[in-house]
């Protein structure tokens, strides 16, 4: 037995998968409603079926969690907390959430509602937890690409703060940080932000020496790993999968179940975990902190095949009822009086009245025979912990009213099990701050190079530097100089001590695309430009931002243009309108799968099956993929002209071409290069 139980959280994208996953032994089961959550193209669940579904696993002891873990519109906050009503007055235990504005929102209308931060919100460093924690935040999903010393740090952090740490342990890994990826996006019009993710990774992206699927990664599994996980203080075991079938959903449970609860490896439930779903096997290689090509994998007909095989032997472990809640049971059957039956969970308590019991004219009835009829609690989730009975002897009372009473016990207990708490409810009104005045549209750029830099830059409002470089840059006199902070932060201390050193440098600005960066750029004194990275949609979000110290804020690149220009906020309003858009941040490279780092000099490219090229760069801990062609809104003078600063974002050109970008935007003309809109213009996102 170990000696910390985690609970096992299991995914639930239908009703068939939500009974074998309670069936299974899962603790705990997360689902998602028809709208707003991660894996839009799941069954997923009406109102009605959540109501439903609520009912069936409070009944068995079974948490419910709802998933609303997708960027939002303005025009979505009203709807999605309705959303949330509708699930609390249900009974749910709690809700994982993506955005900060429907956090802030949710916290202060439903402050009993447990929140959790989704995997979407990127935490991957103990900075993080602080922020969360002012929203009401009780527990956060890590990012499923830290390692083991980063997850104990994470643990550690939350425990001193109240909160719990969930980290996933079984299932597909997207090949980008979760939160951090728009390559379906960008490239086929169908945002993972969103809940709508097309899933392009796992189609044909070779780079060189590479497989030609180098996007595609192995199934996670930490089976391996539970007594560890345990230890750290891990809250909760979680498990990927709502587009997965009910069989897959068993597997894991089972495994899981056993394992945490008998502290061993059952190798028969782990060949069927292979065998019901991987990509040519699985991965621990983010926890273990190996990467490479061992973590690279399809799923082949072989795999396939062993799915189709297994799934008979996994139908018998959700077959049946699982019984999992104790009840104690009474019996008292005295001459004279009513048969009284009762049955007790700790919380709730039922008692049936039946008729008189009659003397015995031959066999009388004992105590083993109650205790025998009263335990016969098969078909229900009950299993007797106690039996009580108190009996007169000479006495007889037919087994089928004994029988019936305890079945009437077992549905009034139902019934107040499935019963909802009471919900607390505040009123809250949301209105976004509007600035009064509005300054001339400042151009900010971002280099990747020293070389970059115009001699000229008088007409330039900010340089922003990525950390790695930013050491190495003369700011020029004038000119405000701001630096990027990475997208993954492996040791906060690093950061700081570089940070220090910049401010002494003259770096008055940080560029943070993540809520650990915030929390540490602001500790520091820095002003803080808020990234792409975090996804800012709407106003809510932006204003919660500025709580945390943000004073310019850059809008989503997936926002429409229509909802930038409308979008009210305090802070400077900015947007990404120049350069080739970071499709993906990666832990593990591409390139890793072809020709590796040592041969690398930090810049390759992954090429699709139509012939495209992506560019990839690397930054240190982790490395960046690009869209392969550059975003331009330059010659858009009247769209553009409604934000605080314009972001033109530079990664591989010359200094020349910086200067032709910039003197094509002081014009307002067209880029004579090819180049697209990004999801500025689309119809609808």
């Amino acid at each position: 037995m170990l000696l910390s139980k985690p609970e096992i959280l299991s995914p639930a994208g239908s009703y068939e998968s939500l009974i074998a996953a309670v069936r299974s032994g899962a603790d705990a089961v997360y689902i998602g409603a028809k709208q707003f959550n991660a894996r839009r193209n799941a069954e997923n669940f009406s109102n009605e079926q959540l109501k439903s579904a609520i009912e069936f696993c409070r009944i068995r002891g079974v948490k419910v969690y709802l998933t609303l873990n997708i960027m939002l519109k303005n025009s979505e906050l009203k709807e999605a907390l309705g959303v949330v009503e509708h699930a609390y007055k249900c009974g749910v235990d709690g809700i994982i959430i993506a955005d900060l504005g429907l956090a802030k929102i949710v916290h202060s209308v439903f402050p009993n509602l447990s929140l959790h931060a989704s995997t979407q919100m990127t935490v991957h460093s103990p900075a993080a937890l602080y922020e969360l924690k002012k929203l009401g935040i009780c527990r956060v999903v890590a990012a499923r690409e830290m390692n083991k010393e980063g997850l104990i740090e994470l643990c550690t952090a939350a425990k001193q703060l109240n909160m719990e740490v969930e980290v996933f342990v079984h299932g597909a890994l997207c090949m980008c940080v979760s939160g951090q990826c728009l390559l379906s996006s960008v490239i086929g019009g169908r945002s993972g932000n969103r809940g709508l993710c097309a899933g392009p990774c796992r189609l044909p992206f070779k780079v060189e020496g590479g497989t030609g699927y180098d996007l595609s990664l192995k199934d996670l599994s930490l089976y391996d790993y539970t007594k560890e996980l345990c230890e750290m203080g891990v809250a909760s075991f979680k498990i990927e999968g709502r587009m997965k079938r009910p069989e897959y959903i068993a597997a894991a449970v089972s495994a899981f179940r056993k394992s945490v609860d008998e502290g061993v490896r059952d190798y028969t439930l782990s060949n069927v975990l292979k065998n019901v779903f991987s990509r040519s096997g699985f991965t621990a290689g983010y926890y273990e902190s190996l990467l490479g090509k061992e973590m690279f994998g399809v799923r082949t007909d072989e795999d396939v095949a062993s799915s189709k095989d297994t799934y008979s032997y996994i139908h018998n472990l959700y077959r049946s009822q699982r019984q999992s809640v104790g009840i104690s049971l009474s019996a008292t059957v005295k001459t004279g009086e009513k048969i009284k039956i009762e049955v007790d969970d700790g919380i709730n308590k039922v008692s049936v009245y039946g008729d008189i019991p009659q003397p015995a004219k031959t066999k009388e009835l004992t105590k083993e025979d109650i205790l025998f009829l009263l335990s016969k609690l098969g078909g229900t989730p009950y299993y007797a912990q106690n039996v009580n009975i108190m009996l007169d002897t000479g006495l007889f009372v037919p087994t089928s009213q004994i029988n019936a009473l305890r079945r009437q016990c077992t549905d009034e207990l139902d019934l107040l099990r499935a019963k909802a708490p009471e919900i607390i409810k505040r009123e809250y009104s949301f209105f976004a701050k509007q600035k009064n005045v509005k300054e001339k549209t400042k151009l900010y750029i971002r280099i990747a190079d020293s070389s970059q830099i115009p001699e000229n830059i008088s007409d330039i409002d900010c340089i922003i530097a990525p950390m790695k470089i930013a050491h190495n840059i003369d700011i020029p006199q004038g000119i405000e100089a701001a630096v990027e902070l990475p997208r993954w932060i492996d040791s906060e201390d690093a950061i700081c001590n570089s940070l220090t050193k910049l401010k002494i440098k003259g770096f008055k600005k940080a560029y943070c695309s993540n809520i650990s960066a915030i929390n540490l750029a602001k500790k520091l004194g820095y002003e803080i430009i808020g990234g792409i990275g975090l996804n800012v949609c709407n106003d809510a979000n932006a204003e919660i931002l500025g709580e945390m110290g943000v004073g310019e804020v850059t809008l989503s690149a997936e926002i429409s243009m229509k909802d930038a220009v409308n979008f009210k906020t305090s802070l400077n309003k900015g947007l990404f309108a120049y350069g080739r858009i970071p499709l993906m941040v990666l832990k593990n490279c591409p390139l890793k799968n072809g020709r590796g780092c040592k041969e690398c000099d930090g810049v390759g490219y992954i090429t699709d099956r139509l012939g495209v090229r992506f560019p990839i760069f690397c930054n240190e801990s982790y490395s960046e993929l690009f869209n392969s062609t550059y975003l331009y809104i330059g010659d858009k003078q009247q769209d553009i002209s409604n934000f605080d600063y314009l972001i033109l974002f530079f990664t591989d050109e010359t200094v020349q071409q910086v200067i032709d970008v910039l003197s094509n935007y002081k014009k307002g003309i067209h880029l004579k290069t090819d180049y697209t809109r990004g999801s500025y213009y689309r119809m609808k996102l």
